[in-house]
Formats: C-alpha cells, structure tokens, sequence
C-alpha cells in the first residue's frame, strides 16, 4: 500500500517550513545570504541538520525560497501603492517607488541582500524572475495613465523596466554604507528622475527628509 501523508502531518510539515523561513529571514536580516549557514539555522530552529535538509536539499534552494519568502511581502507592497483609487496614477508610482526605498532603507541588510549581494545562480535567476514582477505591477499603471493621459504615450514595458532599475540602482550606495551615508538626496532624486522621465514634465517629490529619518528609527 502507498505511504499518504494525513493532514496532520502535512499541516505539521507547513509549519516546520515556515519556522525555517522564518529564523532564516532573521539571519538574512542580521548578516545577508552569507550569514544563513545549515548549521547554525537548524539549531535556531530546534532541528537536526539533517532535517532541515529534508525541507531544503541545499543552501542554494534555501537561500532561493528566503528570497522569494521575502520578496514577496515588498512586491505586495508595491502593489497597495499602486493600486490606490484615490490617488493619480503619477502620485501612485511615486508612492510605489518612495516605499519600496523607505522599506529598503528600513532594513539595509536584507535589503542588500535581495538587491545586489552575490549569491547563488539560482538566488540570481529568481531576481531576475522577481524583477520582472516588479515592471508588470508598473506596466499596468502606466498603460493605465496612458489611458487617462495622466501619462504621455511611450512604452510601458521599457519604461517600467528602467524604472525598476533606477531604483534599485539609487539605493546600492545607500545601502552598502549604510549609516556612514546620507540617503535621502539620492533616493528623492532618483524618483523625480523617475517621474519626470515617464510624465516628461518637472516632478517634485513631497517627502520631506525627517520623515524618512523619524521612519527609520
């Protein structure tokens, strides 16, 4: 007879997993993808190493499924701006964009992880997946502003692509020194440069500096 698994066992296997994704997502935000070792995470977890290998046969693969854990929460993030009613789709992607680096700045090191730390190839491929999640959210919204011409006529794939590239670009530096740097000059101009380049008119960004200090703290 065939071995199936009942649902108490599946439901108590979901939640070994996500104690896993969880103490990794700690570590991720204490020392980036190079402080999750196998080891030192199964003890966190009050497992034996080789279990943990049951739910993740590699680094690499755990590594991937904390990216993909992680980046999900910023992408629905991204999202919520996106898809405020109240707002213009102009105002709406420069919230989207402002909190994407807020959040960011907020936690540097996971931040760095997910965006520039050498990692994996698979870690890279789902980036490079995760990014084009980005521009889609983006695309939608500036198809939606060409249709109410909010936004002037262009290419909304390119257009979201740089924007998500601009971005990211912007908070490397940032990022990489953290508190020995000031990041608000080269976060606010990176998104009026954003807006300015899909709207083709000047762009001031509302967000005055000891906001996004008082949020960091």
């Amino acid at each position: 007879m065939a071995y199936r698994e009942t649902s108490r066992i599946r439901e108590r296997k979901q939640i070994t997993r996500q104690t896993i994704l969880t103490n990794a997502l700690r570590l991720l935000n204490e020392s980036g993808f190079s402080g999750i070792q196998m080891a030192t995470l199964a003890r966190q977890c009050q497992l034996a190493t080789g279990t943990l290998y049951r739910y993740f046969s590699s680094k690499e693969a755990l590594c991937t499924a904390v990216f993909e854990h992680a980046t999900i929460i910023e992408i629905n993030r991204v999202a919520a701006q996106l898809q405020q009613a109240h707002k213009g789709v102009p105002e709406r992607i420069a919230d989207a964009l402002m909190t994407f680096a807020k959040r960011a700045l907020r936690a540097p090191v996971a931040a760095w992880a997910l965006i520039a730390e050498p990692v994996e190839p698979a870690v890279s491929a789902a980036r490079l997946r995760y990014r084009e999640q980005y521009a889609t959210l983006f695309a939608q919204a500036i198809d939606e502003g060409i249709v109410e011409r909010s936004l002037p006529q262009q290419n909304s794939t390119l257009s979201s692509h740089a924007l998500v590239g601009a971005i990211a670009e912007a908070l490397i530096g940032p990022l990489a020194q953290q508190n020995q740097y000031q990041p608000w000059q080269a976060i606010s101009a990176s998104v009026q440069f954003c807006l300015q380049a899909i709207t083709a008119t000047p762009y001031t960004i509302i967000c005055p500096q000891q906001e996004l200090s008082h949020e960091q703290r």
